[in-house]
């Protein structure tokens, strides 16, 4: 066994960019051991650079693969001092901004393959590890999970899957002493954004659609987002802290989109959405569309 029995350890997915990666270094300054995983270790190597393979170590690792995360949780048998994990920070994820009807099968499946099973696959693969040390689950939420903002439906629902799952696990962990975090997040700088054309035959193909299509690829650029590293400051200090939320939410507008949506009757929101991304003039070439093709029949 190579870790130090002292430190905490943790494990980070996503590592290599945006949150994981800012995550990581923010737990390294808080003296743990982080195992940093992500599908490409070159761009952790300044990481390792500035704190060195004694605290990050980097491990490649897609966590849509089941196999890969069995050798990984074999891995850890031989590694974890005292079998004993201290912290899972589920932060992997799978961006995907497309019309509802323009999700391709293929899409589907590996959106919800990494945002959803993946995450579920490690927490069953190695809660043994973290009920030994009674640590700390943290799964990367969205603001997403309880606003499906247009072009989004499937991303949304990914997130809905896991805020639902972070809220049973959190209930059916306590007996274990074992805490789970949901951060529901907002806007954050992390360039992820999905900024794939619309497909040719898309409903939405045509300069008004693709102007609003635009507007929401860019949504996170354009409002002001926190940046990774304040963020990885506060869910840090969620973490280090003794308290027990469900839902902390982090990120630019979080807290607000979050009560909102929860005050307003849908019909209001809906609205405040199409007016938001530029929508409105694509409904109205779309229903004209309409018209005219009822008054061909």
């Amino acid at each position: 066994m190579s870790t130090t029995a002292s430190k905490k350890i943790a494990i980070v997915t996503g590592a290599s960019s945006g949150i994981g990666y800012a995550i990581t270094k923010e737990l390294a300054q808080h003296d743990y051991i982080i195992y940093a995983c992500a599908r490409r270790l070159e761009p952790m190597q300044p990481l390792v650079d500035e704190f060195s393979t004694s605290i990050i170590k980097p491990y490649k690792l897609d966590i849509s693969i089941l196999d890969e995360v069995i050798t990984f949780k074999e891995f850890l048998e031989e590694e974890l001092s005292g079998q004993k994990l201290d912290l899972l920070y589920n932060n992997a994820g799978q961006n995907c901004c497309l019309p509802a009807l323009d999700i391709s099968d293929a899409d589907m499946q590996k959106c919800f393959q990494v945002n959803v099973f993946g995450h579920i696959n490690m927490c069953r693969e190695l809660s043994k590890y973290l009920i030994n040390a009674k640590g700390t689950i943290v799964f990367t939420g969205s603001i997403s999970g309880i606003v499906s903002f247009p072009f989004g439906s499937i991303y949304s629902a990914t997130k809905a899957a896991i805020h639902a799952y972070a809220r049973g696990l959190h209930l059916e962990l306590k007996p274990f002493g074992v805490r789970v975090i949901n951060s529901v997040t907002g806007g954050v700088n992390t360039h992820i954004s999905d900024i794939r054309p619309l497909p040719k035959d898309s409903i939405y193909e045509f300069p008004e659609g693709k102007e609003a299509f635009e507007s929401v690829q860019h949504m996170t650029d354009n409002y002001q987002p926190m940046s990774a590293e304040v963020y990885a400051k506060k869910l840090v200090g969620d973490i280090l802290s003794s308290k027990d939320p469900v839902d902390v939410y982090r990120g630019s507008s979080a807290t607000f989109l979050s009560f909102f949506s929860s005050i307003v009757p849908y019909f209001i929101l809906e609205s405040a959405l199409i007016k938001q991304f530029n929508l409105t003039k694509a409904f109205e070439v779309l229903k004209g569309k309409k018209v005219e093709a009822k008054k061909q029949d």
